[in-house]
């Protein structure tokens, strides 16, 4: 065959031939038994989406991964190459919606949970055979026999077991806290997930005046680049150390910060009165929008908050505690409502009857006109900036006042940072400077979903007491559970049907309803693919830490850091050893 070719080894035929020569002598498991017991190099595949076509990006990872590989084999170790699915999330459901043409979440409980995870599950295959295919071509030896599938239940038993782990040492809990959160999706991210969906975008910066209680033509100016934000105001912002002036440009007086004023104002002005921002402190105003003037007991107050900067706007910014971590701070400190004018689902509510069912991005230009209208909008520019979007569906994200159970990761930052310190990174200004600046600015990982396809959070809540517990086996689940099925199903809605009888306060315990960040699935797997601890106890150094990973880079903040946090808090050390960190095409 080879004298036919002449030499030329790129030769589609000669890579037919030989793929089917490895296939049809069995050549990667002779190579495996070939290395049976021989020292382990440990070696960790990230798992890829299976409903999603593979890219010429894979083959980036996949090269270097089989060249690690095959080397260690030929100096005589055993490298077991397991493959993975990913098979859980955002990504699923999105195809699943599409194919059923599902618009929101609304259709999908009206189409039925049980009958969406069904074509979930049936769905996470689609490409199997185009990643097969190309695993094939490009040479990549991998055990596609024998993978490991995050939506099985062994694999969700494991995750359920390191869930309680971290539910018993306090770890994971429920707080009211405001989250990056996808209207069009309606749930919550993490941190690491928005880290990944960053557009440039261009944005309405708008100045608007917010008049003063009981003075006529006394106007503080206000800067806000969401005006959609601007229905949900109970209060305004001002640095406590910084100078205020107040003008006189025409017939108005305007107040705003002395350093910015020159370049808000282009018109000449006259100066009336200096102030600090901590005797702006208390003033009242006039609400900006009448929605809920008379609905509020505390609120349109001007607050001190050291976050307002002088770098752009006016100086004074518009406070919204429901949509923005630094505004509910002050609103917490000011005892401020929470208002919130928006539908999880980014429609304005029916109370907002001049854009009831708006999404809120659509009812930015009506909102500006509005103010137009009623002599209220001083200045209208663009501004161009970075803006998070869902990772999956592309929508822009809101920051959003939700409950959403998180993992305390940050009370763990010393013992990531010192565990990082342990990883080989190659290259090494990745790891200490990418991922550890990630970790040094680490916050907790909101980790519930309020979707439907993924692994089911196992903590059940007294309905009377509001007591927690999580359960982390399905022995447990039957042990406690009334009527749990011998071949139960541990997806949604089936585990929602199980309750538990706490016999101490007599009461029923139901299932808290969210399933967990799909980037948990995959940072399990280092346990969660050898179904541990339920199997392969003995002889754990076999299987964990790993000698070596690789994947792009864009896992910096995906998959490397799921895998590090969750091995730091289950089993205090880092999940591998050496990394090689490849870029993009």
């Amino acid at each position: 065959m080879l004298d036919e070719l002449k030499g030329d080894f790129s030769h589609p035929k000669l890579e037919e031939e030989i793929i089917e020569y490895w296939k049809n002598h069995g050549i990667f498991k002779k190579v495996q038994d070939s290395r049976a017991g021989k020292p382990e190099y440990i070696f960790f595949e990230g798992p890829p989406t299976a409903n999603g076509r593979p890219g010429v990006h894979h083959t980036i990872s996949r090269t270097l991964k089989d060249f690690v590989c095959r080397y260690k084999t030929m100096r005589g170790y055993h490298v077991a190459r397991k493959a993975g699915w990913d098979t859980h999330g955002l990504p699923v459901e999105i195809e699943v919606e599409k194919k059923l043409n599902l618009e929101k979440k609304s259709d999908v409980e009206a189409y039925g949970i049980d009958k969406f995870n069904k074509v979930c599950r049936e769905s996470v295959f689609t490409y199997k055979k185009d990643w097969e295919q190309l695993t094939e071509r490009i040479g990549y030896w991998l055990d596609l026999e024998n993978p490991y599938i995050t939506c099985e239940n062994y694999y969700i038993e494991s995750v359920w077991h390191i869930l309680a782990k971290l539910f018993n040492d306090d770890l994971l809990y429920k707080g009211h806290k405001i989250l990056p959160y996808c209207p069009r999706c309606e749930t919550g991210l993490s941190s690491h997930e928005v880290a990944q969906g960053y557009k440039e975008v261009s944005d309405p910066s708008i100045f608007i005046k917010a008049r003063v209680k009981g003075k006529e033509n006394v106007y503080f100016l206000v800067w806000t680049t969401t005006p959609w934000t601007l229905i949900s105001n109970v209060a305004l912002a001002v640095h406590p150390k910084a100078d205020y002036i107040r003008v006189k440009l025409g017939g108005d007086e305007l107040i705003l910060a002395e350093a910015l004023a020159n370049q808000v104002i282009k018109d000449e002005f006259e100066i009336l009165e200096r102030l600090k921002g901590r005797d702006l402190e208390l003033w009242e105003y006039e609400p900006i929008f009448p929605y809920y003037k008379d609905k509020l007991e505390k609120a349109y107050i001007v607050t001190n908050a050291d976050f307002v900067t002088l770098e752009d706007g006016s100086g004074i910014v518009h406070i919204a505690p429901a949509f923005g971590a630094d505004d509910y701070n002050v609103g917490q400190k000011y005892g401020l409502p929470v208002l919130q004018a928006v539908e999880p689902n980014g429609e304005l509510k029916e109370e907002v009857t001049d854009y009831a069912g708006m999404f809120i991005k659509d009812a930015d230009p009506l909102i500006i006109k509005n103010l137009k209208e009623r002599g209220l909008l001083f200045k209208k520019e663009k501004y161009v900036h970075n803006y998070p979007h869902c990772w999956r569906c592309k929508s822009p994200l809101v920051y959003y006042a939700r409950e959403s159970w998180y993992i305390g990761t940050s009370r763990f930052k010393d013992k990531l940072l010192e565990n990082n310190r342990t990883i080989n990174w190659v290259p090494p200004e990745i790891g200490f400077g990418r991922f550890g600046e990630w970790l040094e600015n680490n916050v907790d990982w909101a980790l519930s979903r309020e979707r439907y396809w993924g692994t089911p959070l196992p903590v059940w809540i007294g309905e009377k007491t509001g007591k927690q517990i999580a359960i982390g086996s399905v022995a447990e689940l039957k042990e406690k559970g009334e009527n749990v099925p011998e071949d139960i199903d541990l997806h949604k809605p089936y585990v929602d049907e199980i309750r538990i009888w706490n016999e101490e306060d007599q009461e029923w315990m139901y299932r808290t309803p969210e399933v967990i960040d799909a980037w948990f699935d995959s940072g399990a797997m280092p346990f969660a693919q050898h179904h541990y601890p339920f199997e392969n106890t003995e002889n754990w150094d076999k299987y964990f830490p790993a000698d070596f990973i690789s994947e792009g880079v864009d896992q910096t903040r995906g998959w490397f850091y799921s895998l590090v946090a969750i091995s730091s808090l289950y089993a205090g050390v880092a999940p591998f050893k050496n990394i090689i960190v490849c870029g993009h095409i």
